[in-house]
C-alpha cells in the first residue's frame, strides 16, 4: 500500500462524501489515478472499486493514463476550431503517434483535446506544460514540437 494514498484518505476521512477530494488529491500527487491507487482507496474507504470508478469516470478532470513528461493540450473551442485547431490536433496525432488521452510509449508526451483554454483572442491555441502558444499554424506547431523533442524547451 502507498503511504501517500493512505495519508490522503486519512486526511479527508473515509466517509464516501469525501471521495472526490480524495481522488483530486491522489491525482495531484501522482499525475493520474492508477488502478493500484483506486483499489487502495476502495479498501481504505470500504467502498467497491466499481463505485469509485463510477464516480471518477463521470468527471472529465480525472485521468487514468499516466501523463507524459510534456502535456500538450489543444484547444477545440469555437474560436480555435474556426481558425484551424482540428488540423493542429491532426498534426500532433500523426507526429506523436497517439490519440487524445494517450501518452507516447517513451513517456515523453501526452496529448489532450480540450473544450476551451480561454485564450480566444490567440486562436488557435495550445498549452504545453502550462505555457500558452497562440496564433498557431502547423508550421509553428512543428517547430515548437521539435524544440521539445530536442530538449530546447
Amino acid at each position: 500500500m502507498s503511504s501517500k494514498v493512505r495519508e490522503i484518505v486519512e486526511s479527508h476521512g473515509s466517509n464516501p462524501s469525501n471521495l472526490i477530494p480524495i481522488l483530486q488529491d491522489v491525482q495531484t500527487n501522482d499525475g493520474y489515478l492508477s488502478e493500484n491507487a483506486l483499489a487502495e482507496i476502495a479498501g481504505l474507504m470500504d467502498v467497491s472499486e466499481s463505485t469509485i470508478y463510477g464516480v471518477a469516470t463521470f468527471y472529465t478532470q480525472f485521468k487514468f493514463v499516466k501523463p507524459g513528461e510534456h502535456e500538450i493540450r489543444i484547444c477545440q473551442g469555437t474560436a480555435c476550431h474556426v481558425r484551424g485547431a482540428e488540423s493542429l490536433l491532426d498534426f500532433f496525432k500523426t507526429n506523436l503517434g497517439i490519440q487524445p488521452g494517450e501518452t507516447t510509449k517513451d513517456g515523453r508526451f501526452s496529448l489532450e483535446r480540450v473544450a476551451c483554454l480561454g485564450c480566444c483572442a490567440l486562436a488557435p491555441v495550445m498549452v504545453i506544460d502550462g505555457e500558452v502558444y497562440g496564433h498557431l499554424t502547423t508550421a509553428k506547431a512543428e517547430k515548437i514540437l521539435t524544440e521539445y523533442k530536442e530538449g530546447k524547451r
